[in-house]
């Protein structure tokens, strides 16, 4: 197999990233995201009132300016322990995100030693990174970063680093059917996967009361910005909108044409399905050459080359390469082709 098949970088969508960084810039945002989808009774040890928005630009010693997308912190129990929450948001697939999120923690360590913002006991904080998403195709890269490096000799194994990050694939929660009621976040998953002006009027109906309260009126700005600037102008390309500045603007918007939008909605929605049906498609078609090629592998090489090769095909997302290294592997006279 070839050990040099790099994986295909997808670009980021950076008015998606933009849109929700201005969103979960609101700790309640943040809180309802903590709260009702990351897994583990630790999360209700945490003092949700002490919720606070870090700096994410950090320099390396190296003097290269790196930046994260957004970091919070939040006490936890009684020793204020502190838990940094490191968010990516991903509009598209990046193979080689575990990789991005262990560079991440490392400077942002880096740049807690230098500050010297340690525990009590002169340790650094756990951190939590999250990475949201919301695209069509099924998240298909790897979520530790082992699956991404080369198997170690022996030897070495216990050197190869784990970085894990917690994926929130936000379509597929919101078609599932436990999602958290008066949930900030999941409201607006619920938006990411409506397939109707008419399902999107219901949803927001729901947050302009939760968001009631005149404290809450950059939040509720927020919601609109997002609406106006990403969300409406995807499910209806070519229509012009006025400046959107609060949500109750844009759900009596959505109240005034929900009608005369309803045919273009589910039209662009046809659109987007049937490129969702071919994607999925596709990959069930890469899924079955990745099998018939670990199989054929371990017929002719053994299991331990097998187990060698899975990472690898993994990374492989183009089909017709998928092809070309079964041609190979008929060829090929030992494992290396």
């Amino acid at each position: 197999m070839n050990k040099h098949q790099k994986p295909k970088t997808t670009p980021r969508d950076p008015t998606h990233d933009s849109g929700y960084k201005l969103l979960y810039a609101h700790a309640a945002m943040v809180r309802d995201l903590l709260c009702g989808f990351v897994p583990g009774d630790w999360v209700r040890a945490l003092d949700l009132n002490t919720l606070e928005r870090c700096s994410g630009s950090y320099v390396t010693d190296d003097l290269r300016d790196r930046a994260d997308d957004l970091i919070w912190r939040v006490r936890w129990g009684d020793e204020w322990l502190y838990v940094y929450l490191l968010l990516e948001f991903q509009s598209s697939i990046d193979p080689w995100m575990a990789v991005r999120i262990q560079t991440y923690i490392g400077l942002l360590y880096q740049d807690l030693v230098r500050a010297e913002q340690l525990s009590r006991d002169g340790r650094l904080p756990p951190v939590l990174p999250i990475v949201l998403y919301n695209g069509a195709q099924v998240w298909n890269a790897p979520e530790t970063l082992e699956p991404l490096i080369e198997p170690a000799p022996p030897g070495l194994a216990e050197y190869r680093p784990r970085q894990r990050y917690l994926l929130l694939d936000e379509r597929r929660l919101a078609r599932g059917e436990r999602l958290p009621v008066r949930n900030l976040s999941a409201a607006l998953f619920r938006l990411e996967a409506s397939r109707g002006s008419d399902e999107a009027l219901a949803i927001v109906r729901a947050p302009v009361d939760w968001l009631a309260d005149p404290a809450q009126t950059g939040l509720r700005q927020a919601f609109a910005v997002w609406f106006g600037r990403v969300f409406l102008p995807k499910r209806l390309p070519g229509v012009s909108f006025p400046p959107l500045n609060d949500l109750i603007e844009v759900y009596d918007m959505l109240a005034e044409n929900v009608e005369a939008w309803t045919d273009q909605w589910k039209q662009e929605g046809l659109e987007q399905g049937l490129e969702q049906g071919l994607e999925r498609g596709l990959e069930q078609g890469r899924e079955a050459a990745r099998h018939i090629l670990i199989r054929l592998v371990r017929l002719r090489f053994g299991p331990a080359v097998a187990e060698q090769t899975v990472p690898l095909l993994a990374r492989i997302v183009d089909l017709q390469r998928l092809e070309e290294l079964g041609d190979q592997l008929l060829l090929c006279a030992d494992g290396e082709a």
